[in-house]
């Protein structure tokens, strides 16, 4: 396989943001096939997938946690409105169909403060609307840090989506959305003001009820958009995921999920449902250290092309 880093000068794609270079040098990735129904990359094989037209495409970001605070363990908080910059830029280039961000959009000032957190969330949401076209978000933990969730979305915008909607579904080119929101306490208060535990998410059954319907309620191939994982057990995922999983497994309908949270992503498959967890845009300081990716989806497959230091997956479908 070629090392696709390998261009010419003549092929060099700029684009100047806030003083930043981007060039496609930057974007392409060395790919490596893989195994079981998943790969990253183009082998001679899998080179018919090329041949397929993508019905849709979109991109998505996760974990930018801007506010104006010191960097520490890593995580350059300040640095997210030059990074969600250049995401949108690319978006705008590409000509996606719609953007989402996968939560915690914004992090806590310091000291606390419910004035300043918002005036994070109002300068990030401004970049993000930068966007042409339509604009999804995905509640994080992080966003109800010194908010309520209704103050939250009242200074975002979902697009064509009643504003005190926590979780919700939207369509687009014959696929069927789905958003979902984890951000409850075991006992189902919403989180609200730093009431919350990062380890203790849970989706509330009045959720599960509403996601069995809107299921139902489709016979259009599913994606669904969370912030805290779904396939597996431990700190940074659902309690009650198996639950979750459950409805989407019996509806025979979804294909992926997209998540956040874990800042390092990860991918699995479970009963042939893809899980891509995109690595965290705050992580790590300079252009090279942002993430964000686009997805396409094709009728035998689903290609996501990771930026920067997202990842490559190319997902059948089955």
């Amino acid at each position: 396989m070629k090392n696709k880093n390998l261009i010419s000068q003549k092929n060099k794609e700029e684009l100047s943001n806030d003083g930043w270079i981007i060039t496609r040098r930057d974007f392409l990735k060395i790919s490596v096939l893989t195994t079981a129904g998943i790969c990253t990359g183009l082998s001679s094989a899998n080179a018919s997938f090329l041949n397929s037209q993508s019905n849709l495409s979109f991109g998505i970001v996760t974990d930018p946690h801007y506010a104006e605070i010191p960097d520490i363990n890593g995580k350059y908080y300040s640095k997210s409105l030059y990074k969600m910059n250049e995401c949108v830029s690319l978006m705008n280039n590409k000509k996606v169909d719609f953007l989402i961000e996968l939560g915690d959009f914004k992090d806590l000032s310091q000291p606390a403060s419910e004035k300043e957190t918002i005036n994070y969330l109002k300068a990030i949401e401004k970049v993000f609307t930068q966007f042409n076209g339509p604009r999804y978000h995905v509640m994080g933990n992080h966003d109800t840090d010194c908010l309520s969730k209704k103050q939250f979305l009242s200074y975002i915008k979902n697009t064509d989506i009643p504003q005190a909607k926590k979780f919700y579904s939207f369509e687009r080119m014959g696929i069927h959305f789905i958003v979902l929101d984890a951000n409850y306490l075991s006992d189902g208060r919403d989180y609200d003001h730093g009431n919350w535990d990062w380890t203790d998410a849970n989706i509330p059954e009045k959720e599960i009820m509403w996601l069995r319907e809107d299921l139902s309620s489709t016979k259009k191939p599913v994606i669904v958009f969370a912030h805290q994982l779904l396939d597996g057990k431990g700190s940074h995922y659902v309690n009650n995921a198996i639950d979750v999983r459950q409805e989407l497994d019996n509806s025979g309908k979804v294909l992926a999920v997209f998540q956040g949270h874990y800042h390092e992503g990860s991918y699995s498959k479970i009963n042939d449902i893809h899980y891509y967890t995109l690595k965290a845009m705050v992580t790590g300081d300079g252009k090279k250290n942002n993430s964000y990716a686009i997805v396409k989806v094709y009728n035998d497959h689903i290609n996501i092309t990771g930026y920067r230091k997202a990842v490559d997956k190319k997902c059948i479908i089955r």
